[in-house]
This record gives C-alpha cells, structure tokens and sequence, in this order.
C-alpha cells in the first residue's frame, strides 16, 4: 500500500472503533454559550489544537472542512454559521464520513439551534476538493496535512488556495518538529498515520505554505504536543514535537516576503515622541506595536540602539503591520 492507503486504513478502523487521544493529548472541545457535543465526537477529537477561531467567523462564513474526523469542528464552525450547506466536509474515507454523520445527528437532538442541513458531508480529498474555484471563505484541516509527504503537502495547500476567495482564510493545525524527523521514522507509515513522523520543521512548513502563494500567515498557538523518546524510536536524543494553529491569508505576496506575524512587537525608546521609518511604520516612544517577523528584522537594523524588538510569543491575535 501507499502511505495514503495506509493512513487511509488506519482512520476507518479508528472510525470503527474511536480511539481516544490518538493524535496527541486531547484539547478541551472550545466552550461556547449553548453548544453541547456529543460523546462520542469528542471521543474522536482527532486533532492537535484547534482550527475554530472566533475572531475569524463573523458574517456566517462558507466554511471547507477538510478531513471530517468524528465530526466536532465542523459542528463548532456550523455554530457561528447557521444556515444550510454553510459547512462542507470532506472526507475520502467512507467509515468517517459516515461516522461524522451519526454523531451529527446526535447533535442534532443536543443542540436546538443546529440543524443536520448546517453541515455537507462530500467524498473528496486534499488534492481533488469537490467545490468550484474561489468559493469558500475558510479551509481548515486539523491534524491531517502533516500526514502528507512534502511535495503533496504542496499539492493541498496549492488545492486549498484555488477554493479560497481573495482573502480567504487557510485555517490549520498541524504538528511541527523542532528538528527534521529521521529518515527511518518518516518512512514508517503507521507512525506518519498516527501524526508522529511526517511533521516538517517550522521553517520548512511556512515556507511550504508561503510557495502555494498565501502573502499572510498568523500564528495563532505553538505549543509542546509530544515527546519522541530516543530508545522508543531509535533516536540518539528524544525530539520534540510542536502544535502550531495558523491562520493564512490568500493576499498577495509583498514585493519583500511574505508577512508572518508570531507576536512580535517593537517598542521605540530613543528621544524623539516618535520613530518613522517612512516605509508605513510609526512608532510611538515607549509604546510596543505589533509587527511582522519582516519588519521586526528590518527596524532592528535602522535603529538598534533605540528600537527594541521583543521575542515571539506564538500567540497572534491581529492587527498590528507589516
């Protein structure tokens, strides 16, 4: 089999038969006013983080849900968008597809806001998404895109783009390593399947995400997921594995980069009331403002006495410039 069919596999037994934690320690499902999720969807919370922002999903969004899983996400964004077809998931495995049906149904008799009609359940898969060019406002996948080989992680996120309209929103999250996985381990194809071997570094994943052509990437969480020991995995030191949550935007790329913003401020502490930098940025003395990882590089350059650029703290949530 190829890895896909295997990984394939592998989440129609565990659609079967839930198997609880199987990415990663299990996330609290997000808390919202009136929202109860079934059992057995939370059961199956197959993911890493979470996907579902808030602050994304004003103006009832069409939302593309790629890799159903048991379901709970795509019933967290049906919760902000409620109206028929407002949620497509897809899914190339039929056990999933199937069980993501059940447990909507259950919450369906949960909820008396939701109705089944909120959510559309399609076969399809990352690299063939069943909706037309520039139609949705957010893709989201959880935990799935991780699983892909490099070069067909491309092809999904250059899939992704295509369904997305102009400013539309590429919502993950994914495993990352801290270091690059060992051969041995990315070739094992139950360990990639259960989300443990295909994790790219951070660098080699925005990277990747940038190339499909996305000018934008927030990240909105980056936190320990799971430790790879040495004697379990055959490594001379263990390896940390991260969980990063982004958001990326299908803007145009600038002329000097894309823009990824991790958190970073810059903060002017020369004499002056403020700094202009004549390039669209003015800092105010004393005052930290929210600024691209591009831009934090270049202000450190201009003024590295009087311009202090704090550290990332991996947890974005807007505005700023770049």
């Amino acid at each position: 089999m190829t890895y896909l069919e295997t990984a394939a596999q592998f989440y129609s037994e565990v659609a079967q038969t839930p198997e609880v934690g199987l990415c990663c320690v299990q996330s609290t499902p997000l808390q919202l006013p009136g929202l109860k999720v079934p059992l057995p969807m939370q059961e199956m919370n197959y993911g890493c983080g979470t996907t579902v922002h808030p602050t994304e999903l004003a103006k009832e969004p069409t939302v593309l849900y790629v890799g159903v899983g048991g379901g709970l996400e795509a019933l967290q964004f049906a919760y902000f968008s409620r109206r028929p077809g407002a949620v497509i998931a897809v899914d190339p495995v039929a056990a999933m597809r199937e069980a993501a049906a059940r447990n909507l149904e259950m919450a369906v008799t949960e909820n008396s806001w939701f109705e089944a009609s909120f959510v559309e359940i399609r076969e399809g898969d990352a690299f063939n998404i069943p909706v037309a060019d520039a139609s949705v406002d957010i893709v989201a996948q959880n935990c799935l895109f991780n699983i892909f080989e490099p070069e067909d992680l491309t092809r999904a996120l250059k899939e992704a783009y295509r369904v997305l309209k102009p400013g539309g929103r590429l919502q993950m999250s994914d495993p990352i390593a801290t270091r690059p996985v060992p051969a041995h381990l990315q070739q094992d194809e139950r360990l990639r399947a259960m989300c443990l071997s295909g994790a790219l570094t951070y660098e080699e994943y925005t990277n990747r995400i940038i190339a499909a052509g996305f000018g934008q990437i927030e990240v909105r969480a980056r936190r320990p997921y799971r430790l790879l020991d040495a004697q379990t995995y055959n490594l001379d030191t263990p390896l940390l594995l991260e969980s990063l949550d982004s958001v990326s935007f299908k803007v145009a790329i600038p002329e000097d980069g894309a823009c990824i913003f991790t958190g970073k401020t810059a903060i002017y502490a020369g004499f002056e009331p403020f700094f202009d930098d004549e390039a669209g940025h003015i800092l105010q003395r004393g005052i930290p403002a929210t600024v691209c990882d591009k831009t934090a590089a270049k202000l450190a350059v201009i003024k590295p006495t009087e311009i202090i650029i704090t550290d990332s703290t991996w947890h974005y949530s807007g505005g700023g410039c770049c």
